[in-house]
């Protein structure tokens, strides 16, 4: 009969000890897929410029189009979104936009496997892999200005924090860290900070012989923006109308109210502005070492 007691309380506290654990675990912030905890925020990203120091390139589409390793360069940036829990997109459409809206289109409808039954004119999926994201296409016309595009998406948004990049650069941003700073900071934006690659190396002098070069470095070039910014509801009375420059107006006038906060990435930044931008960023790709390569599988 003590026995059973015994086994009976050592039960009883088991149960107490996992409904303590439960009721924990049920208080913390949900987690993402990735294992990190922070809310999912819905990530714009700019998509609709023309590209023109790109043109190589962009004539027949528009620059988020270009290809790293067989997949767009949007790809890439989204599925970095998608690292850190962030899986719900506004992509501000302009130039060619339709491109865009296509591929995404065939992205669907075309992965994996499928069997077609002419003569009954049906269609059946197979085993496909698609990722688990919700991509708005909006058209945000073809002259209006970066602050512009922002300010049509203003009614998707509904008056919550979210995030803003261009179509263009990657990085290997820690978008965790990045959103945690932004609110620690109480401003209205915050930008990441980055340092652009130098475009040559350097030479290292032993009185009038050369000792040795150096490569291309990131550090001592100075700060620019890199976009991966986190932005509040209020930034939107900085953007007046479709002419408005996210750069030169909004985040100016943010600035000289002391409403932008910078975020300071030592990390890997590259746009894909030149055709030797595009190269430099497939080498890195198909050597197997990309460093914005935050995923894990293609």
């Amino acid at each position: 009969m003590l026995a059973v007691l015994n086994r009976q309380e050592r039960l009883c506290e088991g149960e107490t000890r996992l409904r303590k654990a439960i009721t924990r675990e049920r208080a913390r912030p949900a987690a993402s897929s990735n294992g990190h905890r922070s809310a999912s925020l819905k990530a714009v990203i700019l998509a609709g410029g023309f590209g023109t120091r790109l043109a190589e390139q962009t004539e027949l589409r528009p620059k988020p189009m270009v290809e790293i390793g067989g997949r767009p360069i949007l790809w890439h940036i989204l599925k970095h979104f998608a690292r850190y829990g962030h899986r719900e997109f506004l992509i501000a459409l302009g130039y060619r936009g339709d491109d865009i809206k296509k591929y995404f289109l065939e992205r669907t409808n075309l992965s994996g496997d499928m069997t077609v039954r002419l003569r009954k004119n049906q269609l059946e999926r197979h085993s496909g892999e698609i990722d688990d994201w919700t991509i708005h296409l909006c058209e945000t016309g073809i002259e209006t200005n970066t602050g512009g595009r922002v300010r049509r998406l203003e009614p998707l948004l509904k008056g919550h924090t979210f995030l803003l990049t261009y179509g263009d650069g990657v990085a290997d941003v820690d978008l965790e860290r990045l959103v945690e700073f932004h609110k620690m900071r109480g401003k209205l934006v915050t930008v990441t900070a980055v340092r652009p690659p130098a475009r040559f190396g350097g030479l290292i002098f032993e009185g009038d012989l050369v000792a040795r070069f150096t490569e291309k470095p990131q550090i001592g070039e100075g700060w620019i923006n890199g976009g991966y910014m986190a932005v509040e509801p209020g930034a939107f009375r900085y953007l007046t109308n479709d002419g408005c420059s996210l750069e030169a107006d909004a985040l100016e006038q943010l600035a000289a109210d002391r409403q932008l906060a910078a975020y300071r990435h030592d990390g890997f930044w590259q746009c894909m502005d030149t055709l030797r931008d595009k190269r430099q960023l497939e080498e890195m790709w198909q050597s197997g070492a990309a460093p914005w390569k935050v995923w894990e599988g293609q």
